[in-house]
């Protein structure tokens, strides 16, 4: 099986959950996702519906995603590491 490559994940996953956060800080000016956003902003400090309040969700959630692309991206190469070696011991 194929590694997938950590830094990459973890990038990507930051950059998309950011911008969730973002998109969904701003919408919720407007008075859509409203619930959302003051869940997130428990756990994202200074989070809130607006342009700023969605900036700031936005840099937290990119952090939050990376470290959470790259615990995933480094638990599936060691999964597929030990099963390979499984494979080649029965072989």
């Amino acid at each position: 099986m194929k590694k997938i490559d950590p830094k990459a994940l973890a990038v990507s996953l930051g950059l998309t959950w950011s911008m969730v956060i973002l998109l969904a800080g701003w919408v919720s000016a407007i008075g859509w996702c409203v619930q959302f956003v003051e869940v997130m902003g428990s756990v994202y400090i200074g989070y809130k519906p607006g342009f700023v309040g969605g900036i700031i969700g936005a840099v937290w959630a990119f952090f939050d995603g990376a470290i959470g692309g790259l615990v995933i991206a480094l638990i599936y190469n060691a999964v597929t590491r030990a099963e390979s070696k499984d494979e080649l011991g029965k072989s």
